[in-house]
């Protein structure tokens, strides 16, 4: 009796690659990490190897060891006011610029009226560059000619960008206007992600607003905390084109992006010390982003209410009110 079975189907093992799919996969997979490798990881490879060089880009290379990197901590006075604006502009974006996205976030998600013309609104820095921001920032805060001055009408203008005291601070506050619409899109979309049972659940329990949202809603976002918390960091460690559009990032506003473009296409065309720093730059980003990846993903396994509220099991009132409609 012959079998009703298709000669298809009685095939058995894994399906084989014809030539064609392999060189498919091949370029599809080939070219990406090709052009990674040589933008992204090629560069980045080369300048810990020239770190520990002293060249200046035509003559020979020469092998100093570590003697730039003691250089940088020792005998460079730009490079600690740098890092530490650095470190302010972290600690700006990541303490205001991101919960005062989040706060608006929230407030759009309740359904205000015309949300849709505050997301367009709150959402337009985005699309400019930070260099972009750089020059509306000058127009607006230029000593002779600026906008603020001009509305303040004061006989002694201040000095906004020019005053090493003040200037970090608007430019902090530029830089902040367009982060804070960027982490607002991205915490609105895990906003509405959120399963509305779970508010239900906790307002059958008697929890407030306040409570809702930090025991039950910002759990939920981790995933989108993850990413917001990179962008931030990377955000504030590789800030450049906005202070160099203002004052090159000279007179208060010193970042260590800009140490670097100054020591490798400056004039003294230093480019072993220009790597030292970016060497600096990038292990002081890889270590703030693999720190906080790392505290995320331990707080993702515990506690079990945790778990509890991502099921949508949350006791109390509510379990209650279930047992009695089963019944």
């Amino acid at each position: 009796m012959p079998s009703a079975i298709p000669r298809r189907a009685r095939r058995r093992g894994p399906r084989r690659f014809t030539r064609r799919d392999l060189l498919v996969t091949g370029v599809l997979l080939g070219l990406p990490i090709l052009l990674d490798l040589a933008v992204i990881w090629g560069p980045t490879l080369a300048s810990v190897g020239l770190s520990f060089t002293s060249w200046d880009g035509i003559g020979d290379i020469e092998w100093v060891g570590g003697r730039n990197y003691h250089d940088l901590f020792t005998d460079y006075p730009p490079f600690w006011p740098a890092a530490r604006n650095n470190l302010l502009w972290l600690a700006f974006l990541g303490l205001i610029a991101t919960p005062f996205g989040l706060l608006l976030a929230v407030l759009l998600d309740r359904g205000v009226r015309f949300s849709r013309f505050y997301q367009s609104t709150l959402y337009m820095p985005v699309v400019l560059s930070l260099a972009i921001v750089g020059f509306i920032a000058q127009l607006i805060l230029s000593r002779d000619q600026g906008a603020l001055n001009a509305v303040l009408a004061r006989d002694n203008p201040v000095d906004w960008l020019g005053d090493p005291d003040l200037n970090i601070w608007m430019i902090l506050l530029a830089a902040g206007w367009r982060h804070t619409g960027y982490v607002m899109i991205l915490y609105l979309a895990g906003l509405k992600s959120v399963d509305p049972s779970l508010k239900e659940a906790a307002a059958i329990d008697g929890a407030g607003a306040r409570q809702t949202f930090f025991r039950v809603v910002l759990p939920t976002l981790r995933p989108v905390n993850v990413i917001v918390g990179v962008i931030t960091v990377i955000e504030a460690l590789r800030a450049f084109d906005i202070v160099y559009a203002v004052n090159q990032g000279r007179n208060g506003l010193e970042l260590l992006s800009v140490l670097v473009t100054d020591n490798i296409i400056g004039e003294a065309a230093r480019i072993g010390f220009g790597s030292a720093i970016a060497v600096v730059l990038l292990v002081v980003s890889l270590g703030f982003i693999v720190a906080y990846l790392v505290q995320e993903m331990r707080q993702g396994k515990v506690p079990g209410g945790d778990r509890e509220t991502r099921r949508g099991k949350v006791p109390g009132k509510a379990q209650e009110k279930g047992e009695e409609e089963r019944r």
